[in-house]
């Protein structure tokens, strides 16, 4: 998959050698294509030109070659515009009021602080209306897992994890921060999430290497009465099964009635497999390297044993292109070049196929597309893009708003639900199964989705104050500006 940027090549024009109008025929000839050109210093003999240019990113080399090639010209430097977005990194830490005077000071600090801390002391729950607690999510990683990276360590895992505070804040005004670890211990990591906690409302697990990963985010879970969420697993899962919801609304389906083929038991497949269990999915084979899972035999692996243990009923054995025979459904999270055209064509009428290995999906979309009824990946130059971005900003905005001592199962289903009704019958086709990430609906409508089954199933510490009318499971106390649930 290339990707395009945009990026500065300052040169230094010799103009009694060559033209302007030369160096942008080879740029263009190179790949590249020129967008805009601005005179840093104009000189009889020697110009210095900014010139923007627009190309994919494996072939910046290419055009730099090129310009260097020509007699009259010198590149000065180039400058990166992705680079450029990172200089200083993408977030910051800013007051909410300003310190203009004494009386601003001894108020949001010495002296009058104390009594803040001494109320704390006495109350901890007033941590979550007195402090940044309310509404701040720590950002977990070990660097381990990141995107289609790899283990590339906690600080080159920084910049994605900068940028998921950005999404936070952007679009659920949740404060979030990055916390890299330079650890890959699972128990180190545990007790160093726990040792923060008390700055937190709530933790998102992020490119954590499974297996790993699993046993993290249940001690977690079990050990702190703040929502720990692994958005690897559950967040993908959510989407997916949102998309997928959509996806069986339109061939006329149901959930009970399909049958399902599920590529990959990382992280993200368990979790997937997990969640259309949930969902009410009856009949689901779960694939990975070592063919298709099968009650009772022993995979010397955790995960593959405790998947193989809740699914494929039917006992079926072999690789992918042996138990696909008659599927509805193809849910890929594994990598490129797992599913064949021949495979589809083994399927059951109107096929859905979600192929999410990301940059390269199990197979060509283009290829796919004429042979399934239905088709969605996790890239954002096809239709139906399955991305995680839809569901935990709202997931941790309810959660938060909620204060949910964690994220259960009807949390999550609620979420995928939420985002699935947001696609109305107008508007649902093959196209367009899943809403847009800029859809300012999904947020709002995944965040009341979740509170709602907070409440329901008796995680929610707080009743915000529309929901004031459901039925409480609890006593309820006002405490400052929050209703308690006790």
């Amino acid at each position: 998959m290339s990707i395009s940027t945009s990026m500065i090549f300052r040169v230094e024009i010799d103009n009694a050698k060559i033209t302007f109008g030369e160096i942008a025929t080879a740029v263009n000839g190179a790949g590249g294509d020129v967008v805009a050109v601005d005179i840093i210093r104009a000189g009889k003999d020697v110009s210095i030109r900014d010139i923007t240019v627009q190309l994919n990113v494996d072939m910046h080399q290419q055009v730099i070659d090129k310009v260097q090639s020509l007699q009259g010209t010198r590149i000065i430097h180039v400058s990166d515009s992705t680079f450029l977005a990172h200089l200083g990194g993408k977030i910051q830490v800013m007051p909410k009021s300003p310190i203009k005077n004494r009386e601003d000071l001894s108020r949001v600090y010495t002296p009058g602080v104390a009594r803040v801390c001494m109320a704390i002391h006495e109350d901890p729950s007033k941590a979550f209306t007195l402090t940044v607690k309310r509404n701040t999510v720590a950002i977990v990683t070990d660097g381990t897992a990141v995107l289609g990276l790899g283990d590339i360590g906690p600080e080159a895992a920084m910049p994605v994890m900068e940028g998921k505070a950005m999404l936070f804040k952007q679009f659920a005004d949740v404060d979030a921060f990055p916390i890299c670890l330079q650890t890959k211990d699972v128990d180190e990591i545990v007790r160093i999430v726990k040792a923060i906690s008390p700055t937190f409302g709530g933790i998102n697990l992020e490119d954590i290497s499974s297996p790993r990963c699993f046993e993290i985010e249940r001690r977690l879970q079990d050990e702190l009465n703040i929502p720990v969420f692994h958005d690897d697993q559950h967040g993908t899962a959510v989407v997916i099964l949102a998309g997928l919801f959509n996806a069986l609304r339109l061939v006329g389906k149901s959930v009970s009635n399909i049958r399902v083929v599920v590529c990959g038991v990382g992280a993200a497949g368990a979790a997937c497999i997990e969640m259309l269990l949930a969902a009410g999915v009856r009949n689901l084979i779960a694939v990975d390297r070592c063919g298709a899972l099968v009650p009772g035999v022993d995979y010397n692996h955790p995960t593959l044993n405790r998947i193989a243990a809740v699914t494929n009923s039917e006992r079926k054995q072999g690789k992918l292109g042996d138990v696909i025979v008659g599927a509805d459904v193809f849910i890929g999270v594994s990598g490129p070049g797992v599913l064949t055209t021949v495979d589809i064509k083994q399927m059951a009428q109107d096929p859905i196929v979600f192929a999410m290995a990301n940059p390269e999906p199990e197979i060509d979309p283009e290829i796919a597309e004429p042979l399934v009824r239905v088709l969605a990946t996790g890239r954002s130059d096809y239709p139906n893009q399955i991305n995680n971005v839809l569901c935990f900003p709202g997931m941790f905005r309810g959660a938060l708003d909620c204060r949910a001592s964690r994220v259960n199962e009807e949390m999550k289903l609620a979420a995928a639900r939420a985002i699935a009704s947001i696609v109305t019958e107008e508007e649902l086709n093959e196209q367009y199964i899943i809403p847009s990430i800029f859809n300012e609906k999904v947020v709002l409508r995944v965040r009341d989705a979740v509170i709602e089954a907070a409440l329901k199933t008796g995680v929610a510490k707080r009743i915000p104050p529309e929901f004031q009318s459901h039925e409480p499971h609890g006593t309820i106390n006002i405490v400052e500006d929050s209703m308690i649930l006790h």
